[in-house]
């Protein structure tokens, strides 16, 4: 772990207690879990067992989701000091994007590895619910995190963390998952409204990260990050992946929503657009499995953290997928495939770590910090974040 902690039982046993040093980080597996099943749906073949397979994660990434809520709820009702300590931590605060994507991932993931499980009508109301919820939270974060890094933070441009990536990706989520509902809406200006929505979600969300990606990408030149934070560097993929299944999908549902030259554009946009993204993705994430062999020579241990290597590659997985639909090429199907087979791995390293974890009680214990560190004012560090 980042840091030692002690066990959770020599702290208190009562609910409210174990939640003190949940983190809004948490949602990330979650938000892995429901990518395990959602991604998996969209390879090019595969056997029905292996469908049930799919739908089985969907169910578990709905039943974390609905777990963690509860649990949240909990924290903020009990520990409004950690919780206000968490927004005014640059090392914390952007994970409350994560609340987003989470909620987004489980809603699409209903239309796609859910829907045999609970039923067409039921995964459409769900979908809406929860993309519903998903955007205003997404929208809010975008907003509310790099507001509070520019007045209560203070941070430098030698801070930025790919985690910086969070909130800003969120909104890209929902441009992604959107038009899997706009067939659901009657015809004419709801189904417009919301394509059209999901494409300015685009815009929203690239133009802030294109505005981060260099303050990430020149910190690192400035050193390796620390052994604990290394894996964090799989969150560019997140919206490079996304943002290519994005216009994939909005291009899958134009046909029949915008007249034909518009339809037609966003068509050739997917392919244009998605082409030399998805090889700056592949060039990413060999520069970051390489910093990640090197951490883990240089004792890199399990932090939740790991859970990067999972949402982030499963958005590459959706991505090449739409790639394969729109130019036909079997290429991106292999490509989709390899993809999703590091996808699994990731998912598998980072759920058994986070179970011994939590059955260790050291994830939810109290940091240990020397009795003459002085506090933090932002209330934990930016190792404790990766806890």
């Amino acid at each position: 772990m980042v840091t030692a902690a002690q066990p959770l039982s020599a702290v208190s046993v009562t609910p409210a207690a174990r939640v003190r040093h949940l983190g809004p980080n948490w949602y990330a597996a979650v938000m892995g879990t429901a990518v395990l099943g959602s991604a998996g749906v969209a390879l090019p073949a595969h056997a029905a067992v292996l469908r049930a397979v799919f739908g089985a994660c969907w169910v578990l990434s709905l039943i974390l989701l609905v777990a963690l809520l509860a649990a949240r709820s909990l924290h903020w009702a009990h520990h409004r000091d950690q919780a206000r300590a968490d927004l005014l931590d640059p090392a914390v605060a952007p994970f409350y994007g994560c609340l987003s994507m989470a909620l987004l991932a489980v809603g699409g993931g209903a239309l796609t590895a859910g829907q045999q499980v609970i039923g067409d009508r039921t995964a459409v109301v769900l979908d809406a619910v929860l993309f519903t919820a998903g955007t205003a939270v997404g929208l809010a974060a975008a907003v509310a995190v790099p507001y509070l890094m520019a007045v209560r933070h203070r941070v430098e441009p030698a801070q930025a963390a790919p985690a910086w990536l969070l909130p800003l990706v969120a909104p890209m989520v929902s441009a992604a998952l959107g038009p899997l509902l706009v067939p659901h809406l009657p015809p004419g200006q709801a189904r417009a409204t919301l394509l059209l929505g999901c494409l300015a979600l685009f815009g929203l969300s690239l133009f802030a990260t294109l505005l981060m990606l260099p303050l990430v990408f020149g910190r690192l030149l400035s050193g390796p990050l620390p052994p604990a934070l290394t894996p964090t560097l799989f969150l560019v993929l997140g919206p490079l992946g996304q943002s290519t299944t994005a216009v994939g999908n909005i291009a899958d549902a134009a046909a029949r929503v915008v007249p034909a030259p518009y339809a037609r554009g966003l068509d050739v946009f997917a392919v244009l657009y998605g082409v030399p993204v998805m090889g700056f993705a592949l060039l990413w994430l060999a520069l970051a499995a390489a910093h990640v062999v090197r951490a883990r020579r240089h004792g890199m241990g399990f932090a939740l953290t790991w859970w990067a290597f999972t949402f982030p590659v499963g958005t590459c997985v959706t991505g090449a997928m739409a790639l394969a639909r729109h130019t036909g090429l079997v290429v991106y199907d292999g490509l989709a495939v390899g993809l999703y087979a590091l996808l699994a791995a990731g998912w598998l390293a980072a759920a058994s770590g986070t179970v011994r974890g939590l059955l260790s009680g050291a994830l939810l214990a109290a940091p240990r910090t020397a009795p003459s560190a002085p506090r933090s004012g932002t209330g934990r560090t930016r190792s404790d974040a990766a806890r």
